[in-house]
């Protein structure tokens, strides 16, 4: 049997090898569980709200026996206040976060540290589950709620719900080259009701953003999946979801009245598969080479599929937008909109003294074409224009 944790209330099924309970009430209370904690076992954090809060989990489950960390009553837990730390740090592999309710966080900076909700640091198989990140904000732009981070893979972010935060990015995969997670899984979540960021320069309110850096890092393969999340009133700015990276998969989402669009701001060869977009202001917008878009479902906005000028094109040419080329649109469904699908937009965009040349060695004008895109099966309906070149 296993031995009792000083200070800790275990309870035990009765025999060696059985998973058991370790339920916390502080950080000291879980980092001691924390050291003994094998695969299959519960750490429990009491009902309660929590502020401040930081702990890091370094333990490993299995395959078959996760370690899961979770709340004793699901949305009872409650962290909030100001945060200039990681609130939960998890950098083993099987490793589960599940009913968990982050409510009224105010990210900040303090002492060279970010605050930050939740890392899934160098962690593979891990899982975020059944968690609330309610009216949580940021005092410093581009600050994410949750990070996947390192060198992990087959994470997974599944049936949480992002509401009403504002100035900040709900989810971040961090694509830091060489090194960084393959294979996350986002799925069933719901993103609702984000406000419009109050920066000067309107960005950094993204719900998804897979990669930073589109311009040097924007060939790293990902391979993420993002499928089956609900996205309604999402305004923080114009991605919505903001693809950087390559090699990524964007099915079954559903959009609603979103002040953005669907984003491959770069990246190469990512699959844009049966997503629907009702209402808002746009759809789906196209940098980069290789994308498959189709069977996507878009009505009631100004422009359904739009496919962007660049100051270069392919993956061996630097630019700081790659021109949309060798892409397939193929049998999208677009009703109710102003121009259905816009070939060449944002044509000699001028962005001198708009980014750092000598960080990225790209020309300042947007004047490479979209090339070599092929359309075929693509349905309209009550659409003013259906395919427009500029």
């Amino acid at each position: 049997m296993k031995k009792l944790v000083t200070g800790i209330a275990m309870l035990l099924t009765g025999y060696a090898g059985f998973a058991a309970d370790y339920f916390v009430k502080s950080e000291k209370e879980f980092t001691e569980a924390d050291k003994h904690a094998i695969a299959g076992d519960n750490i429990i954090i009491a009902n309660g709200s929590y502020a401040p809060w930081a702990v890091k989990s370094t333990a490993n489950g299995s395959a078959l026996r996760p370690i899961v960390i979770k709340a004793q009553d699901a949305g009872k837990v409650i962290f909030s206040g100001e945060v200039t730390q990681t609130i939960f740090k998890i950098t083993g592999n099987y490793m589960h976060l599940q009913g968990l309710n982050f409510n009224n966080c105010i990210l900040n900076k303090a002492n060279g540290k970010n605050g930050l909700l939740i890392d899934l640091n160098n962690t593979k198989h891990s899982r975020i589950t059944n968690c609330t990140f309610q009216k949580n904000s940021a005092k410093v732009q581009f600050m994410p709620l949750v990070i996947i981070s390192g060198e992990g893979e087959h994470n997974q972010v599944d049936h949480c719900s992002f509401i009403s935060n504002q100035d900040e990015q709900d989810l971040q995969v961090q694509i830091n080259s060489p090194k960084f997670p393959t294979y996350t899984l986002i799925n069933d979540n719901l993103f609702s009701d984000k406000y419009k960021v109050s920066w000067k320069v309107f960005n950094g309110g993204e719900c998804v953003q897979i990669g930073q850096d589109p311009v040097l890092k924007g060939t790293a393969m990902a391979k993420a999946t993002v499928r089956n999340n609900r996205f309604i009133r999402c305004n923080g700015e114009g991605e919505v979801i903001s693809n950087k990276s390559s090699g990524n998969n964007y099915t079954n989402n559903y959009f609603e009245d979103c002040q953005g669009e669907l984003v491959m701001r770069g990246g190469h060869d990512c699959v844009i598969d049966s997503n629907q977009i009702k209402g808002g202001t746009g759809g789906i917008r196209i940098n980069g080479s290789g994308h498959v878009i189709t069977n996507n479902t878009i009505s009631g906005v100004r422009t359904g599929i739009r496919l962007m000028y660049g100051m270069s094109k392919g993956k061996t040419e630097t630019g700081f937008y790659v021109a949309a080329t060798n892409c397939v649109i193929s049998n999208n469904h677009i009703s109710k909109a102003d121009v259905g699908i816009l070939v060449g937009d944002n044509k000699n965009q001028d962005w001198t003294g708009k980014f750092d040349t000598n960080k990225y060695p790209s020309r300042v004008i947007q004047d490479i074409p979209p090339a070599d895109n092929q359309f075929k099966n693509n349905n309209f309906t009550d659409t003013k224009q259906t395919i427009v070149y500029k």
